[in-house]
């Protein structure tokens, strides 16, 4: 970014690294500082970490700031990857093709459909608020400031696709605010890999849901791998009513998110959308 960029450039960038910024730190109090994620039995622990940092912060958080990116004209919710409702069932299915194919490939320690549905919910309310912050809010910001900069189109894709890969990946220090093993240099590094695929993702298909569905696969593998090294396994064959339900109510609160910001579309048309 030149440094002649507008007062209003600055303003949203600094808006999107605050909610970056404030989601990684309610990360590490509430679940890095005290192991949440190595605590099956903190119940408590992981419902305020579900609730505090991914729902209210990670989905409220990145509607609000969308919202307000919309108002200043730096970007809109189309741009951020909430469109209709056709595309999204299109970009959905194209999700989890391609991600029970990636599953597949890597071994799949299970077809269980129980396990696989648990496993599915578990892993679901951290990558919704994931994409939304890494992919919705700071990747579509770079991609509109970059193109506003008159930066290229395919180049401008590339550098905000490396920056969401790298702020997912090695997370600035996100990863490394998790409790172990998330929190390790090698596993950090194979992160933002990942995020690369999630990129490609989200910017061809541009949609919220169709690279949620997708990214959740690429969760759920390290998961199911971990339950069934340490023998837990069996714990997954048998529906695990809490984890179905904060799915259910991670869904509603994304979907709440989106009929709000599509009212605001309704309102305003953001002067720099491509």
């Amino acid at each position: 970014m030149s440094a002649t960029a507008a007062p209003s450039t600055w303003r949203a960038l600094v808006l999107a690294l605050a909610l970056y910024l404030l989601w990684v730190l309610v990360t590490y109090l509430l679940e890095g500082r005290i192991l949440t994620l190595q605590r099956p039995e903190a119940t408590g622990a992981r419902l305020a970490y579900a609730l505090v940092a991914n729902i209210f912060i990670g989905i409220g958080g990145s509607a609000l700031v969308i919202r307000l990116l919309s108002n200043s004209g730096e970007l809109s919710a189309r741009q951020a990857g909430f469109r209709g409702l056709q595309h999204a069932g299109v970009a959905v299915v194209v999700g989890v093709v391609l991600g029970l194919v990636i599953y597949a490939l890597q071994g799949a320690p299970s077809f269980n459909p129980v396990v696989f549905l648990n496993a599915y919910a578990q892993v679901l309310v951290v990558s919704v608020a994931e994409v939304l912050v890494c992919w919705a809010v700071v990747g579509s910001l770079s991609h509109s400031l970059l193109q506003a900069q008159g930066q290229g189109r395919w180049v401008s894709v590339i550098l905000a696709a490396i920056v969401a890969s790298v702020l997912f990946g090695v997370y600035g220090v996100y990863h490394f605010a998790h409790s172990p093993p998330f929190n390790t240099i090698g596993l950090v590094v194979f992160l933002t890999v990942i995020g690369l695929l999630t990129s490609l993702f989200f910017f061809v298909s541009r949609d919220v849901y169709g690279t949620i569905a997708f990214h959740n696969f690429l969760g759920i593998f390290g998961m199911i791998s971990a339950l069934d090294a340490s023998g837990n396994l069996a714990s997954f064959e048998r529906p695990v009513g809490s984890l179905l339900v904060m799915a259910v109510v991670t869904i509603a609160a994304l979907i709440m998110a989106h009929s709000r910001l599509l009212n605001q579309e309704s309102e305003r048309t953001p002067s720099r959308v491509r």
